[in-house]
């Protein structure tokens, strides 16, 4: 019902192994890694995992999207109910997955499923947003924490009531359960963004379609590294992805955010 894909590249075996522990769900049943490293310790890592539901992809390192969409094309040939896309820091009981897959099966009109993301301390990360205006990430990534303040928390959601679920303009790709049907209309993810924005991306091509929601009912913990806040050369990669983003969907004018965002607030 559920296969599951997960990119690695240089990634830590027991962080790996955190996160694969959170699979053990009656409903997966196809676990793929795509290492864009083509390391052969991850080969060895899952050869040797004695789970049967594992698979391994050795990839050319094309991007975030690009690994995810190999694992995303076996899914629609196997006739995959739901797909879910992972990233190797995340980790959640059991049950959680089982809980977002009931929820998607008595919501038909949602075609893409995040739930509350926290640190490894409990503190929340605002992973459901709205559909970002170019001001939104210049404020977000450059600018002092005090300055735009409401505008900032707009564009996070976080007048959001979590004691039910709501709808995003779009969800993080550390965590996206998406219905496979939803894909086979809006496509996989744009393999021209090496890395950040395919997740805006395909979030809003499935809004087009169908319902994208948060569940808080359902908490996940995250350990979030925010590599582009720590390294100059993947502050460069997401700058120059972001900039291909707004360039295919617009800088100022883009309809759709609009109608989208004033939903939202």
């Amino acid at each position: 019902m559920v296969t599951v894909s997960i990119v690695t590249y240089h990634t830590d075996l027991e962080e790996l192994a955190r996160c694969l522990d959170s699979l053990n769900a009656q409903s997966v049943s196809l676990i793929t890694v795509v290492d864009n490293a083509s390391e052969e310790r991850m080969r060895r890592f899952v050869a040797d995992s004695g789970d049967a539901r594992l698979r391994y992809i050795a990839s050319e390192n094309r991007g975030y999207g690009a690994g995810h969409n190999q694992a995303l094309r076996q899914a629609l040939s196997r006739g995959s109910r739901y797909h879910l896309v992972l990233n190797s820091d995340v980790r959640f009981p059991h049950e959680a997955l089982e809980e977002m897959v009931r929820y998607m099966d008595a919501h038909p009109a949602t075609g893409l499923a995040h739930p509350l993301l926290v640190y490894p301390d409990g503190r929340r990360q605002y992973t459901a947003r709205a559909i970002p205006t170019p001001f939104d990430l210049i404020v977000r990534r450059f600018l002092p924490a005090g300055l735009f303040a409401k505008s900032r928390d707009r564009y996070l959601l976080k007048h959001a009531d979590i004691s039910a679920p709501f709808e995003a303009g779009y969800v993080q790709g550390s965590f996206m359960l998406m219905r496979v049907e939803a894909l086979r209309h809006c496509g996989l993810f744009d393999e021209r963004f090496f890395m950040y924005p395919e997740d805006i991306d395909l979030s809003r091509r499935i809004g087009e379609v169908a319902r994208v929601e948060c569940v808080p009912a359902v908490t996940v913990i995250h350990d979030h590294r925010g590599a582009s806040y720590h390294s100059g050369r993947m502050l460069r990669i997401h700058i120059i992805n972001m900039v291909r983003y707004f360039c295919k969907w617009g800088w100022l004018f883009d309809r759709r955010r609009r109608e989208v965002n004033r939903r939202l607030r």
